[in-house]
């Protein structure tokens, strides 16, 4: 091998080592909502109403399905890597309750430790008829006839079969 094409071999080597490291780097990505400057604001129990909220921090990830006067500030921090299941680093909720009269009425802070893991239930709904296998499929109509041929009789769009009526 010649100088030139060993430079040209190490210069391959290092660029594809360069791409496969780099595939290896975590992404962290923050999904939700984001504080302004990184600062958080206080909020004031009592003093704060729903238009000082707005105005401050803005309109709120979520608002609360069965209690209408609380609103969620969201935010999320994950790490991505490669084609593996995200990891949660960081996760800060920020639930606030108003009164009726929209006074701020108690803040509520939850982190990841206050998570919980749900497991779905895996049920299905059972169907009328039977289950055909692939097989009974793929030959369900070797060996049978036209209707066509049986008399006059027809097989009609939507399963409705028989001797049909020509009046």
């Amino acid at each position: 091998m010649n100088r030139k094409s060993m430079r040209m071999l190490t210069v391959a080597g290092v660029t594809l080592g360069a791409i496969v490291l780099t595939a290896c780097n975590p992404t962290l990505r923050t999904h939700g909502y984001r504080y302004t400057d990184g600062e958080v604001p206080e909020i004031q129990v009592g003093e704060d109403t729903e238009a000082t909220l707005l105005a401050t921090l803005g309109s709120p990830s979520v608002r609360g399905t069965f209690e209408e006067n609380t609103w969620y500030y969201i935010t999320d921090t994950r790490e991505y890597l490669a084609y593996l299941r995200p990891n949660t680093l960081a996760r800060r909720v920020i639930a606030v309750r108003f009164d009726d009269e929209g006074t701020v009425a108690e803040v509520t802070e939850y982190d990841v430790s206050d998570s919980r893991q749900v497991n779905y239930v895996a049920r299905t709904t059972p169907t009328r008829g039977r289950e055909l296998t692939l097989l009974e499929q793929v030959l369900g109509n070797v060996g049978r006839l036209p209707t066509d041929q049986l008399g006059g009789q027809e097989n009609l769009p939507g399963g409705a079969g028989g001797p049909r009526r020509n009046d």
